[in-house]
This record gives C-alpha cells, sequence and structure tokens, in this order.
C-alpha cells in the first residue's frame, strides 16, 4: 500500500490541520512541498489536486482529496481504530456533540480568528498594512464566542465533553497562530479556555504538527 501523500508547506494552518490528525492516528504519510512563494499552488499538476489553488490537497492510493476538514473526516473515518478516537462515534450522544462543536469552530471561531490572524500576519506578509478597525470589529465578535467557550469549559474538559476530539483539534492551528498576537489576553484572561488550550497545544501530535509552522510574531 503506498503511503499517503500531502500535498502542501508545514506553514499552512491547513496542512497543520490534516497532520495533526495523521499524528494522533499515528499514521505515516509523505508531505510533498508546494511552493507558495513560487506560486506553485495556482499551476499544474497541483490544479488538477485542487482546482482552487489551495492547500492542501491530499492522495490515498487513487482517492485524491482537498479541503482539509474532509481530508481529516476521511481520516478519522477509514482509521477510525487507529490511534486517538476522535469522532467518538461508537456513542451516538458523545459522537453527535462532537459534531456540534466541529461545526461551531468551523462557523463561530475559524471565521473570526483567521480574519483577525490575516489583518495581523498575511496582510503585512503581502505588504499591506494593518487594519485595526477590522481586528476589533472581529474581536468583538470573538469575546461572544469565547464567553460561550468559557461557559462550556466550565463543565467539561473539552468542548464535546470530557474526551479529546477532532473538535478541539481544529482550533489548534488558528490559536497557534492566535496566540502569538496581542490578542492572546482574550484566551488568557478565560481561565477555563486558558487550561483548555494548554491541554490541547501541548498534546505530542500538535506539539510535532505545529513545529514546522513557524510563525512570525504579530
Amino acid at each position: 500500500m503506498a503511503v499517503m501523500k500531502i500535498f502542501g508547506t508545514p506553514l499552512s494552518v491547513n496542512v497543520a490541520r490534516v497532520i495533526a490528525v495523521m499524528n494522533e492516528k499515528n499514521l505515516e504519510y509523505e508531505l510533498v512541498d508546494v511552493n507558495l512563494h513560487n506560486g506553485d499552488h495556482k499551476k499544474e499538476p497541483f490544479l488538477s489536486m485542487n482546482p482552487f489553488g489551495q492547500v492542501p490537497a491530499f492522495q490515498d492510493d487513487d482517492i485524491k482529496l482537498f479541503e482539509s476538514r474532509a481530508i481529516c473526516n476521511y481520516i478519522v473515518f477509514k482509521y477510525k481504530t487507529e490511534g486517538t478516537d476522535l469522532t467518538h462515534l461508537a456513542d451516538l450522544k458523545e459522537g453527535s456533540i462532537v459534531g456540534v462543536w466541529c461545526e461551531v469552530e468551523a462557523h463561530q471561531f475559524n471565521p473570526l480568528v483567521s480574519g483577525i490572524m490575516y489583518e495581523y500576519i498575511f496582510t503585512k506578509f503581502l505588504g499591506g498594512e494593518t487594519n485595526e478597525s477590522k481586528i476589533e470589529e472581529y474581536c468583538a465578535k470573538l469575546t461572544t464566542v469565547l464567553d460561550v467557550y468559557e461557559e462550556r469549559l466550565k463543565t467539561c474538559k473539552y468542548l464535546a465533553g470530557d474526551k479529546f476530539s477532532m473538535a478541539d483539534l481544529h482550533h489548534c492551528p488558528y490559536l497557534e497562530l492566535f496566540m502569538k498576537t496581542p490578542k492572546a489576553e482574550m484566551v488568557t484572561s478565560r481561565p477555563h479556555v486558558l487550561a483548555w488550550w494548554q491541554d490541547i497545544s501541548s498534546r505530542p501530535a500538535w506539539v510535532k504538527a505545529s513545529s514546522g509552522m513557524q510563525i512570525p510574531s504579530a
């Protein structure tokens, strides 16, 4: 059986997400570098794997996928008995709650934190100016989200209950970036959110996945 391939760069938050899942599952993979600086993600042969020209892309034998969350789902369902159980689908209630908090991350948390990081890091990288008013707008909305998290985490160790799951893992890439910005106090000022972040960010699978991110300070 051929080794699974992840096409991208470890600098990418979405590539790091997939790598973290592979690590939690103790699976072998090959990271095939895609040079974003040279625009290789906007050219063939990469576009044949992801027509939107974004990393990562993924290959497992004759299966080719893109979109990091879809790739993660494929991995955890195919290799459900390997490594860490990230879905908890053996119990319908537990698995359904994991699904709820995965949706929360994708639709409530991620758009705000990714917007903040775009202004702090990627705008500068592209030679633009940070828009502080946009950051404050995102932070105002993120305050509400993190208040919900703080209340939730008063009742359980992880977002979906007392077991680590995909819902927690999906937060790692952008929180890793966010905690290097002046807005990190939004996490550190909430004791239960902070304890949760310290827990999930210290997992060996994430420590290994994040080691290649080389995140610049904002």
